[in-house]
């Protein structure tokens, strides 16, 4: 079991994935024309897994995890990487990157009632405030960047938010519970998730071929953006509450836009910088943390 990082370290690693996450959408969007969806998200979770692969064989004393373990494995690797990213990837085929960055925004309020219903992790007045402060920031930023006429892309993109809210939950309670390690909790969904996609790629997508650039992209992306990236994220989720890592996920539309500004061509308007600043200060009020402990729903136990 790896050790349990500091509150200050945690948010370090949460941000870090915020940056490296947010350019997933452009880098996505860039590999596009070459390589379909599925075949993307196939490849970069299961070369993710198999880059994590020898981290699991060089363990000393490792535990074979139980079956209930495995079926946890296998529905967030599910929600996650072939049902979640798998429409993510899908839904940029007809949005905008800053549109599809700006609607993942939402799923803090899913995973805000989730938390409450399922976890029994309630928010402090203040990080409730940082909550809707930093969506009215995002709503801001992005005002002028949500286009009618693309209800494909919107209904794709719908079931992937549905399916990141159940993947945020069940992340969260397997990392709050401490019933498996960080790396098996990356490294095994990623083969299950990643392995369904891309079976479902090479059948639907066909085998894939694409320039060396797109291939240095997919590589890219399977590396830092999932191998590196998801170990940080489930090291975090050890302290952090499921809430508190996708309100700090709210600031990828800010590093989306940046990035795409230089990479898409899409530039900010004032009115944008003004949603960026509000939702810097929405993230900054969802970190704060009272001396006395958050409150807990008390946990139904059964007969």
């Amino acid at each position: 079991m790896s050790k349990q990082p500091s509150y200050p370290l945690a948010i370090f690693e949460a941000i870090v994935v915020n940056i490296v996450w947010a350019s997933s959408f452009v880098f996505v969007k860039m590999a596009l024309p070459e390589l379909g969806p599925l075949t993307i998200g196939g490849l970069r979770y299961f070369l993710g897994f198999l880059i994590l692969f020898p981290f699991l064989l060089r363990r000393k004393n490792p535990t074979v995890p139980s079956r209930q373990m495995w079926w946890r494995y296998f529905l967030i690797g599910i929600s996650a990487y072939t049902i979640g990213n798998g429409a993510t990837f899908w839904s940029l085929k007809y949005l905008p990157a800053t549109t599809v960055s700006f609607l993942m925004g939402t799923i803090t309020l899913m995973i805000l009632f989730g938390g409450i219903l399922w976890l029994r992790e309630l928010p402090n007045r203040v990080q409730a405030g940082g909550i809707f402060i930093t969506l009215a920031g995002t709503g801001m930023f992005f005002a002028n960047g949500l286009r009618g006429g693309e209800p494909r892309g919107l209904g794709i993109l719908a079931v992937g938010l549905l399916a990141f809210t159940l993947f945020g939950l069940l992340g969260r309670g397997a990392a709050r519970d401490g019933s498996s390690d960080t790396l098996s909790l990356t490294a095994w969904p990623l083969a299950l998730g990643g392995g369904i996609m891309l079976l479902l790629a090479l059948l639907v997508e066909g085998l894939p071929q694409a320039s060396l650039r797109t291939w240095g992209l997919i590589f890219w992306l399977a590396v830092v953006n999932t191998s590196l990236a998801y170990i940080l994220y489930n090291h975090a989720l050890r302290v952090l509450t499921a809430f508190q890592m996708n309100i700090l996920l709210n600031l990828s539309p800010i590093w989306t836009a940046l990035m795409s500004a230089t990479l898409l061509d899409e530039f900010l308007t004032p009115w944008q910088w003004i949603g960026m600043l509000t939702v810097i200060v929405g993230v900054g009020l969802a970190q704060y943390r009272s001396k006395k402990p958050s409150p807990t729903l008390p946990i139904p136990v059964s007969d």
